[in-house]
């Protein structure tokens, strides 16, 4: 999954001469207008276009599960996708295990001699997530290939919702809504709750209307399996000088399908959820995979990004200036004294966009076990610097790893995310 991204107001400084305040202000404004102001604009402006969609679509779809060390929960979401709103004979389900080391496979196969759309692939050796994908898509003969986590829980109604968005021949990716399934669990939950409703409902305003959803979620996301097929080669042959790499997948499949023409959207109806870490060790480990994939997609993409629409361009150039930058500003305010002023205008901004959170329609009409109280998000006051300071260098001089890092969920997690699919009944007519 992406970096959710906050606005470059961060950046500001304080009790500076206005001349050399002058570089900072432009760069904040430019980015503000082009992360908030024009992708309002244009979501308003484009009306029910912005999230068009056809209806009688029914393609064949095969869900594909990558899974490593998932456990008992890898159960809980095949079961959970047997249960989709969709016609039982255009649906198939596959499962590959990348060679887990607990019992996730046995899991997975208790799954599959229960439901008859169900198959469980097993990769000879551990690939990683993205060449475990392929891997599915090869078998497959399905028009669609939806990828899923393998600690997600779909909404029932969610295939539909991203299959009608193929309106177009072009359109190759639909991505969906991913929600916190354990909003309430402790304040690092909570706090993470707000911060995926900014980075969905807000940040990709622009490349929604745009159709060029720069970063669909592994969580949720529908392909073209011929678009698939067409990008293996490059997808199969990730690398970094040489060295494998198996994270940021999700990025760097969304920049291949924009770079090679098609369109990418996503849809707001098509909801799932996903467990969010509950201990700053899962957190920050969470972090530093996507501060990876962000440092190596927005350097490799700096190529192509000025083919993208002048707006998208400006914003990816100013959003990988942002991951660069921002370490610097926060040392330059420390060894300048001025790190408590910095800080409390961020403890400032981080209000206001609570204060948002709480009184935004899209957030009022969610069921109560969905929503979290605003003054969990301002502790990122504190989390967000400290993890652009240490994570984004520590970020850049680990690109070569090829681990899977998986989320660190265990068999027996403390909340089964069937909880979260019990409840999820009432959710559509509450969203």
């Amino acid at each position: 999954m992406q970096e959710l991204e906050f606005p470059a107001p961060l950046l500001l400084t304080l009790d500076r001469p206005a001349v050399s305040n002058f570089p900072i202000y432009l760069f904040i404004f430019i980015v503000f207008l082009n992360r908030y102001v024009f992708g309002l604009y244009l979501a308003l402006f484009k009306g029910k276009k912005f999230d068009e969609k056809i209806e009688g679509y029914e393609p064949t779809v095969t869900v594909v599960v990558p899974l490593y060390n998932e456990g008992r929960s890898i159960y809980d979401t095949i079961v959970s996708l047997t249960k989709l709103h969709y016609p039982k004979e255009k649906l198939n389900i596959t499962v590959v295990d990348d060679c887990s080391t607990d019992d996730s496979y046995q899991w997975a196969c208790k799954a599959a001699s229960e439901h008859p759309n169900v198959r469980v692939l097993r990769n000879p050796f551990n690939m990683g997530k993205r060449k475990g994908i392929n891997h599915a898509v090869r078998e497959s003969t399905s028009e669609i290939i939806v990828s899923v986590d393998s600690d997600v829980i779909i909404f029932p109604t969610a295939l539909r919702e991203l299959v009608a968005r193929f309106t177009a021949p072009d359109i190759a990716a639909v991505g969906g809504r991913v929600h916190v399934s354990n909003p309430n669990d402790n304040w690092l939950s909570k706090l993470q709750t707000i911060k995926y409703y900014f980075g969905q409902e807000h940040l990709k305003n622009l490349e929604r209307s745009l159709k060029s959803v720069m970063c669909l979620s592994g969580c949720l996301t529908a392909y073209r399996r011929h678009v698939l097929i067409q990008l293996e080669p490059i997808l199969e042959n990730r690398n970094i000088l040489g060295v494998p790499i198996k994270y940021g997948e999700d990025r760097f499949l969304t920049r291949q399908i924009v770079k090679h023409g098609y369109r990418t959207v996503m849809t707001m109806d098509a909801m799932c959820f996903t467990k969010a870490p509950t201990d700053l060790r899962g957190y920050f480990n969470q972090q530093l995979r996507w501060k990876r994939s962000n440092v190596v997609d927005f350097a490799l993409g700096i190529g192509h990004a000025w083919k993208l629409h002048p707006l998208l361009c400006i914003q990816y150039l100013s959003m990988f200036m942002l991951l660069l930058v921002y370490p610097f500003v926060i040392i330059n305010h420390i060894l300048e004294g001025e790190f408590l002023d910095l800080a409390m205008f961020h403890i400032a901004v981080i209000a206001a966009f609570s204060l948002i959170y709480w009184f935004a329609p899209t957030t009022r009409k969610l069921p109560p076990w969905l929503r979290v109280h605003p003054i969990a998000f301002l502790p990122m006051a504190v989390l967000m610097p400290v993890a652009y300071l240490l994570l984004t260098p520590l970020g850049m001089f680990t690109l070569d790893t090829s681990s899977w890092e998986t989320r660190g969920h265990v068999a027996g997690a403390p909340r089964s995310l069937m909880d979260a699919s019990a409840r999820n009944r009432n959710v559509k007519n509450e969203h």
